[in-house]
């Protein structure tokens, strides 16, 4: 049986990379690949494959998010994350979205087949290097949670385009709200962050994969 794999990551020269491992395996083949995670949405509808690989900081939409948008869009795809985020902020936030597997890029070639191959068939996969750290975690305290978990759906898309830079009337035509509801979802973010103003909320958003380093 063949796998179908859509790839989305904002960095082309990885993206053909990964493709090019992945179609090199013979149960694998790659049936689209993009940059942002809303293309990543509108591909999922198009060519509707069985494992989605995401990157986690992409424009636009990051990961997370998009794979959580799937997940209750199209139930059938699963999603795996490839970043290169290892903190177990990230992990978590993953795995609360709907994630099945998440991967380190450092990962070898052979873990990233294997990964896409125990997700499509319905396990969960964590990668070698983050196994021993978070299975000691996971039979101690609760997981940290993150602070974006304080934020609706709504509220990180709004404060990923106010990191990139979108104005809100650019903001207000994207995500089909007012100009004046985007003010108000920016207030609500800094205030339920404890942040004063746009830089800072810039580097929150970095800091925490929402969005590419600038």
């Amino acid at each position: 049986m063949t796998i179908r794999v859509l790839l989305a990551d904002d960095h082309t020269l990885f993206r053909e990379g990964l493709r090019a491992l992945l179609q090199a395996t013979p149960d694998i083949r790659v049936c689209g690949d993009v940059a942002t995670g809303y293309e990543a949405i509108a591909a999922v509808a198009e060519c509707a494959p069985d494992v989605a690989i995401f990157d986690i900081a992409m424009p636009d939409l990051n990961g997370i998010d998009a794979a959580a948008m799937i997940r209750n869009r199209h139930p059938a795809t699963r999603t795996l994350i490839l970043s290169m985020h290892s903190s177990v902020e990230h992990v978590h936030r993953a795995f609360a979205a709907g994630v099945r597997g998440y991967l380190l890029k450092e990962s070898a070639s052979s873990e990233m087949v294997r990964a896409v191959r125990t997700v499509h068939g319905g396990a969960l996969y964590l990668c070698d290097a983050l196994r021993e750290r978070l299975g000691d975690l996971a039979g101690g305290p609760e997981l940290p949670r993150s602070p974006l978990e304080r934020l609706s759906l709504r509220e990180r898309q709004v404060l990923q385009f106010v990191a990139e830079g979108r104005t809100s009337a650019e903001i207000a035509e994207r995500i089909h709200i007012s100009p004046k509801s985007v003010e108000t979802y920016r207030a609500r973010v800094l205030q339920k962050l404890g942040l004063e103003n746009t830089a800072a909320l810039v580097r929150f958003a970095v800091e925490h994969g929402l969005t590419p380093r600038q």
